[in-house]
């Protein structure tokens, strides 16, 4: 399958709907409503969405489109992309740069290409399972094997502690080298820079998961659900560094 058509475009998608997201990120008087999950969105969220859409509409009219804020349309199509314009909304409203745009292109249900996009820190991330580069520079997840070596990374401290195996994260934190919430998209960018080990996730969407797989498997990554199963589509993800690393972590999690 080539897939280089579609990277320039996945790199002009991710240039375009960062400038316009940066003017945002910080501004004060930004609105912020909160959805039906309580969940925050603004501006920033559904304008850079309806960029996007635009975007692929006119380029790819027979391709379907999964986003965040505005839902689906042609789901079925067999090329599908797969859109989250703010993933770390909570952070982005409050001045901290740990979020990220996460587009991704599916092909028969399954991702095949993906793109982290960081505009405040300019940082592109893109992966097809095969090959993953940051900047246009190839990167790799690090040989980390032991739990007691490992970075953990994870979005907030509240949920995962409202998930069933909250007495084995526990255990599983207190293992690690260094626990931190360096979290939502951009903890799995660390990981699969070779900056962090482990990122996990215990709620997920579509929409949070897609781009990721492709990323951290291009990387050299192993990514699943939280039972060692297929990473999409799932309602939980786990990203690590490597085949050891991830078993230890799922034994710990088991």
């Amino acid at each position: 399958m080539d897939l280089t058509p579609y990277h320039a475009f996945l790199h002009e998608l991710a240039r375009e709907s960062g400038d316009f997201i940066k003017p945002l990120f910080g501004q004060a008087g930004l609105e912020v409503e909160r959805k039906d999950d309580q969940s925050p969105v603004t501006a920033a969220d559904r304008g850079a969405e309806e960029l996007l859409r635009a975007r692929i509409n006119r380029k790819f009219p027979q391709h379907g489109i999964i986003g965040e804020e505005h839902g689906s349309e042609r789901a079925d199509a067999e090329w599908v992309w797969v859109l989250d314009p703010i993933d770390g909304t909570k952070s982005f409203i409050t001045g901290v740069p740990l979020w990220g745009t996460l587009i991704a292109l599916t092909y028969q249900g399954q991702p095949v290409l993906g793109c982290i996009h960081q505009p405040i820190l300019d940082q592109i991330m893109i992966g097809d399972g095969t090959t993953t580069t940051l900047n246009g520079r190839a990167v790799r997840v690090r040989p980390c094997a032991r739990l007691e070596d490992a970075t953990l990374l994870f979005s907030d401290t509240f949920t995962p502690a409202a998930h069933p195996s909250r007495e084995q994260f526990d255990t599983l934190r207190r293992r690690v080298r260094l626990a931190r919430t360096w979290g939502d998209c951009y903890g799995y960018l660390l990981v699969a820079s070779g900056r962090a080990d482990v990122m996990m996730d215990p709620i997920m969407n579509p929409w949070d998961i897609a781009a990721l797989v492709p990323i951290i498997k291009g990387a050299g990554g192993v990514i699943t659900n939280l039972q060692g199963g297929p990473a999409y589509p799932a309602q939980d993800t786990i990203g690590c560094g490597n085949a050891a690393l991830h078993a230890k972590v799922l034994a710990a999690l088991a």
